[in-house]
């Protein structure tokens, strides 16, 4: 198992950020650190202002997220929401790709066991537990956007996509379980027989299908447009007032989050089970053999 203090030391340092403690206070401020990107950064970090650009950074795999990754994600989450000088981030990724979702075989025994630990400093870049993001955030997506990446992807409060985007939330054509949050989101936010004709068959889907379904508020011509339309947005809430900000991100998951919680936490027990089934050592042995899958239930 995975600790998440030598996950996170793994990672380039996890130069996420300098903490500082304030005296008097529950809370615990942050200021977050530059990660340029390197050969070594799973994950980077670009302060603009009061806007900070967070980037998945491994396009040698499509940017797929290991336990690593996953977790100086949820650092960097942390340390942007306990930042009081910045107030708007943007999420993207690196390469042709936004990402291809969870490194499987990575995550197989975290997965197997319940998923990733979430302690103190650390916020659920899925969103399944609490307590979660109280700043707004922003999401850049382009190429392939498949299965945890959709989840991330979903999680973020506006979205943009390039025209190229090719969303997927295929777990269950290869013996999985779309166990990060798309089977609660998803369906609540573009409709559920909208959801379930890409969850239940595997299909793909274009960021022109996405936007019909009002999952994706913008669609962009290039990755670069995608990014720049994302920081664009991302720029002018910053520039409104961070109380009121605060105040309406609240206020807008009083009326989800409580009917969503009870789905989101049975979420990393269902897919523990899934990991440990026959069907899934099927599904895994199936990609890899270049076949079609064969199940039965168990």
């Amino acid at each position: 198992m995975i600790t998440v203090v030598s996950a996170l030391c793994l990672l380039t340092g996890a130069a996420a950020a300098q903490s500082v403690d304030k005296i008097g206070s529950q809370s615990r401020e942050t200021t977050m650190v530059d990660i340029p990107a390197s050969a070594t950064a799973k994950l980077t970090v670009e302060r603009r202002g009061e806007i900070v650009l967070i980037g998945i950074n491994r396009p040698d795999i499509q940017n797929r997220l290991d336990p690593e990754a996953y977790l100086a994600l949820a650092k960097a989450y942390y340390d942007y929401d306990h930042d009081p000088s910045l107030r708007a981030a943007v999420l993207f990724g690196h390469g042709p790709n936004f990402s291809r979702g969870i490194d499987v075989d990575g995550f197989k025994a975290i997965a197997s066991s319940g998923g990733p630990p979430m302690g103190d400093g650390l916020i659920d870049p899925l969103g399944k537990k609490m307590p979660g993001l109280t700043k707004p955030l922003i999401v850049a997506v382009h190429g392939d956007t498949w299965n945890m990446a959709h989840e991330l992807f979903l999680v973020a409060d506006v979205r943009v996509a390039a025209d190229d985007t090719n969303f997927g939330q295929d777990e269950n054509a290869h013996g999985r379980f779309p166990g990060g949050g798309s089977t609660v989101r998803f369906p609540r936010e573009a409709g559920w027989a909208n959801a379930m004709r890409y969850i239940l068959t595997g299909d793909h889907w274009t960021a022109q299908e996405a936007y019909r379904m009002g999952t994706v508020q913008e669609v962009a011509t290039s990755p670069q447009s995608a990014l720049d339309k994302a920081i664009e947005i991302a720029s002018k809430i910053a520039a409104c007032g961070p109380l009121g900000i605060k105040a309406s991100l609240a206020s807008a998951h009083l009326a989800v989050d409580k009917a969503q919680a009870d789905a989101l936490s049975a979420l990393d027990g269902q897919r523990a089970t899934l990991y440990r089934s026959q069907d899934f050592q099927e599904g895994r042995k199936a990609e890899a053999e270049g076949r079609r899958s064969v199940y039965h239930g168990n």
